[in-house]
């Protein structure tokens, strides 16, 4: 299956990308002297990508991977997409306002917020102009 960019997305993408991130994980938590966790953290990230290997007779799973992809799966994806990202800006605002509430200066949550601001102007002026 092709990706909407037009280049073929293969079931492996993800599950190496997980395992890889689970190592990142682990040697970040080794380094901070706690490879206990970063061992569990390898577990989980392993576990999730063979879910995502593992689980190709699931047409969510097949969706999510990326091999399995249609235009009624994309748009599933678009809208869960915008949901995902509306829910991360009312935290990114909750959090901003509680930090503030508590005399910090809304750190992390400002520079979050401001990110997710400028992409969202650079995204509404690049469609613009694309249509």
């Amino acid at each position: 299956m092709r990706t909407a960019a037009g280049r073929r997305q293969s079931k492996w993408v993800v599950p190496l990308f997980s395992l890889a991130l689970g190592f990142v994980f682990l040697g970040i938590q080794w380094a901070n002297g706690d490879p206990g966790s970063g061992l569990v953290s390898l577990a989980i990230m392993a576990a999730f990508g063979a879910v995502f290997l593992f689980g190709g007779r699931s047409e969510t799973i097949r969706g999510l991977r990326g091999d399995g992809r249609d235009e009624r799966f994309q748009r599933i994806d678009v809208n869960a997409t915008a949901f995902a990202g509306s829910v991360l800006i009312v935290y990114v605002i909750v959090g901003f306002t509680v930090d503030l509430a508590h005399g910090n200066d809304g750190s992390p949550y400002g520079l979050m917020g401001a990110a997710a601001g400028l992409a969202y102007v650079a995204a509404i002026v690049w469609q613009r102009l694309r249509s």
